[in-house]
């Protein structure tokens, strides 16, 4: 089992930045590939971005290709979010995942485990 607390969301201005932390607790971490998901109101949850379980393999949605930097630290069983030039349309719950599986996936039905989100609100 793996237990996932997301943190780091909040309010920030159009262009502005933020940076959501995942804390990882449980079974072995570093064996486990993590991805995070977002959801806005009334829509799907979408895939953002995901990391390999050594870090050494990324992926990334279009849309935030260039402005999102997902990462992690093995030794502090975390994984990161950074998100730059933040849009409007960024606005969303934003989730953090793990899989049972040593490499990435952009398929949120490929997730194992789930943190409760955290919300990230871009303002014009």
């Amino acid at each position: 089992q793996v237990q996932l607390v997301e943190s780091g969301g909040g309010l920030v201005q159009t262009g502005g930045f933020l940076r959501l932390s995942c804390a990882a607790s449980g079974r072995a971490f570093s064996r486990n590939a993590m991805g995070w998901f977002r959801q806005a109101p009334g829509k799907e949850r979408e895939f953002v971005a995901a990391i390999s379980w050594s870090g050494g393999s990324t992926s990334y949605a279009d849309s935030v290709k260039g402005r999102f930097t997902i990462s992690r630290d093995n030794a502090k069983n975390t994984v990161y979010l950074q998100m730059n030039n933040l849009k409007v349309e960024d606005t969303a719950v934003y989730y953090c995942a793990a899989r049972r599986r040593t490499y990435a996936s952009t398929s949120k039905d490929e997730y194992d485990y789930w943190g409760q989100g955290t919300q990230v609100t871009v303002s014009s």
